[in-house]
């Protein structure tokens, strides 16, 4: 394996992916760039070998499925500073580097009195892949809370500074995730408050603020700490289990058909969707349904704690994790006729 580094900048040859995904699969890349500067991307787009569609942008790894080796160079961008941008005593816009790592920033924030992050504590991945799968949890999206974006526009060569609304922010979709060949996201600016204004409708956060002895007036950070706790208990440790955090996206269908399922099967947890006329499925439930929670298919496997998590029981490839979702996805189709479809980027591979 060789290296060469330049200003801002270090390139392996015949790079080892296996611990920069969080499946911990064994990958292999022609070339990884380790990028500490943002300033040395213009220099790097100008390679051939940068600039090619094939360029895979890699932050922790955590919404990744490597389902074969990468078909081009990696660029990992590992810029880490926060700073203050703007103060006006009751609101704060801090700008942090894309390479932070997400639950580092959300606990920074929360350290400094900042508050609206903390349902989405414990998200695994960095502040740069945030945008692109507008991540989410516990009712709070992130795109709700993100002022601006920086990101190198491959196009026209150049940084670029996109407002909240230029970003396209959907749920687990932003216009990064559309075009995942044209921007390559540098930093976000978030838009925070002093001023804590509880979100705690979601299923299991007040419970568990009880169980702490909190229910009355929590704070941000308690909040925080509820769904800390909670996922821990649900959820893997990628550090412990290989995986990726939830796999399937909850599917959104037209009220007319959620109420017919509901209808036919009446424990199906329903949640508000995109508008008025469609509701959010729990894809958790059809997929334990389908008997899938806690199954094993030699080391690719689903969580035992939560049927959304595909696991790596030790020595599962890509290829193998993909068959197994693929079967899960097969099994609810044909079971409540609804269409689940990955969260994750699959590389080598197509759904």
């Amino acid at each position: 394996m060789n290296a060469a580094s330049g200003n801002g900048y270090r390139i392996v040859e015949n790079a080892r992916l296996d611990a920069r995904n969080t499946f911990g699969v064994p990958a292999r890349a022609p070339l990884l760039v380790e990028v500490t500067d943002a300033a040395a991307l213009p220099e790097l787009f100008g390679y051939a070998m940068l600039r090619a569609p094939s360029t895979l942008i890699l932050g922790g790894g955590s919404n990744l499925l490597l389902a074969g080796d990468a078909p081009g160079a990696v660029l990992a961008l590992e810029t880490r500073r926060i700073e203050r941008l703007r103060d006006d005593g009751s609101n704060v816009i801090l700008r942090a580097d894309a390479g932070v790592v997400w639950h580092d920033f959300v606990l920074w924030a929360l350290g400094h009195g900042l508050c609206g992050l903390e349902n989405l504590a414990l998200i695994p991945g960095t502040v740069g892949a945030a945008p692109i799968q507008n991540i989410g949890a516990y009712g709070v999206e992130v795109g709700e809370h993100i002022h601006a974006v920086e990101a190198f526009d491959r196009q026209q060569h150049a940084t670029v500074r996109l407002a909240a609304a230029a970003c396209a922010f959907g749920y687990r979709d932003s216009l990064f995730k559309r075009q995942p060949d044209r921007y390559l996201v540098t930093a976000v600016e978030f838009n925070l408050s002093r001023t804590f204004v509880p979100r705690l409708g979601y299923a299991g956060i007040g419970e568990e603020l009880r169980a702490m002895g909190m229910a009355e007036a929590p704070r941000a950070a308690q909040v925080a700490e509820a769904v800390i706790r909670i996922r821990r208990r649900k959820l893997p440790d990628p550090a412990i289990v290989g995986n990726a955090g939830s796999f399937f996206k909850n599917p959104i269908v037209p009220l007319a058909r959620a109420e017919a399922l509901q209808s036919q099967f009446p424990a199906l947890p329903l949640f508000a969707g995109s508008d008025t006329g469609s509701r959010k499925l729990s894809a958790a439930w059809l997929i334990d349904q389908c008997g899938f929670k806690g199954r094993r298919d030699g080391d690719a496997g689903v969580s035992a704690e939560h049927a959304l998590v595909l696991v790596n029981h030790g020595h599962a490839t890509g290829l193998q994790l993909l068959a197994l979702a693929r079967r899960i996805a097969e099994a609810v189709q044909a079971r409540f006729g609804v269409a689940i479809e990955p969260e994750p980027r699959i590389i080598g591979a197509t759904w």
